[in-house]
């Protein structure tokens, strides 16, 4: 059967599902994703099972039949929408990456933590309801798609060691611009920290905060040198709080302060 479309273009909402509750197959004009708060169960998409279980997303193309059998008590965030509220962009390029097919898609450490900040401010903007809170809830989707495209492109690995250090390299090399600390790091994987510190050292014979160091200060050379920036602007985009601590770990790490490597590669 089809289901009951909703008159918003954008609905994010909560569906709760007790132990062997189960939804009837249906399908929407609109498009839906599903993701898993608690609980497991089974998500059957065109006659395909799949496992759901927690921190899972089901990705919902319109028309496409599905339907959902609970195991346990489940909870269920709710996002549906229509494409034509998006810029081109998102429409031509993140929607169809995402929408490609129906699935479900399990995503890493990471993703989800980042994912789940993103659900709880879109809940937030739209309890809010100010007149701004349809434009912040299209730019956390926007958001959202493209970290389920991304995630979606990554290749399988079997090693779990191999995989979360990859993680964690990958994370450190797109996001350097905002890490606080190893414990921040730590709770994005939610792993403990020695454990973190243990296998990256393994692989990389350097701790991750060593190597956001590493990545910072190559992107600082490299801003120093291209572009004609104030050191204080470059200091803040690559993501040091402190200007006396970015001014130590270049001197320490590169042998001169920032303006005399500034003056000297371009001399040459």
């Amino acid at each position: 059967m089809k289901a009951d479309k909703h008159q918003a273009l954008i609905s994010l909402y909560e569906s709760k599902h007790n132990e062997k509750e189960k939804v009837k197959s249906h399908y929407h004009d609109t498009y839906q994703l599903l993701y898993t708060l608690k609980g497991t169960g089974i998500c059957t998409l065109h006659h395909q099972e799949y496992a759901m279980e927690q921190d899972n997303f089901i990705i919902i193309p319109p028309a496409t039949e599905h339907s959902i059998a609970a195991s346990s008590k489940m909870t269920v965030l709710v996002l549906e929408f229509e494409t034509d509220i998006f810029d081109s962009n998102v429409q031509v390029q993140l929607i169809p990456e995402v929408f490609r097919s129906a699935r479900v898609q399990k995503l890493s450490t990471f993703d989800s933590s980042e994912i789940r900040q993103l659900l709880r401010k879109m809940l937030y903007e739209q309890s809010y309801g100010d007149k701004l809170w349809e434009t912040g809830l299209k730019i956390y989707m926007a958001e959202l798609f493209f970290i389920i495209a991304r995630s979606s492109q990554e290749p399988s690995q079997t090693d779990i060691n191999t995989l979360r250090v990859e993680q964690l390299k990958h994370y450190i090399d797109t996001r350097y611009f905002d890490i606080k600390n190893a414990e921040d790091i730590a709770d994005r994987m939610g792993i403990s920290k020695r454990y973190i510190q243990s296998i990256f050292k393994e692989y990389y014979n350097s701790t991750p905060m060593q190597y956001l160091t590493e990545v910072r200060l190559g992107l600082v050379k490299q801003m120093l040198v291209e572009t004609d920036k104030d050191i204080v602007s470059i200091c803040f985009e690559v993501g040091f709080e402190s200007l006396s601590t970015f001014y130590r770990l270049f001197k320490n790490n590169v042998g001169v302060p920032p303006n005399m490597y500034r003056i000297t590669q371009r001399e040459r």
